[in-house]
């Protein structure tokens, strides 16, 4: 089965910068792609980032040139470092894998950017 342990969220004043972690383990890690999606109250889940195995990334538009996906492939870990935050990046990040055809999420860290 596989299992996350998400860290690294918390308040931030607008323009300020915050890195996500995510621990992956349950998998051949370095072989998945992983994706960071956000939800924000009242919205659905979207996807903020991607990197797959041989580290290639993607990102959504609102986040391009602020947000830079990572990973560590010797640590299990995924990294979302955060830049320039807004206030509409206010949202609950979710570490995602697929295994097997099945989606497979973290619970969540909260990410809030205010004043």
């Amino acid at each position: 089965q596989v299992h996350f342990v998400e860290s690294g969220g918390g308040l931030v004043q607008p323009g300020g910068s915050l890195t996500l972690s995510c621990v992956v383990s349950g998998i051949n890690f370095g072989i998945y792609a992983v994706d960071w999606f956000r939800q924000a109250p009242g919205q659905q889940r979207v996807l903020v980032a991607r990197i797959t195995s041989p580290g290639s990334t993607d990102y959504a538009d609102s986040v391009k040139g602020r947000f830079t996906i990572s990973r560590n492939n010797a640590r299990s870990t995924v990294y979302l470092r955060m830049n320039s935050l807004k206030p509409e990046d206010t949202a609950v990040y979710y570490c995602h894998v697929i295994h097997k055809g099945t989606d497979y999420w973290g619970r969540g860290t909260q990410v809030t950017v205010s004043s």
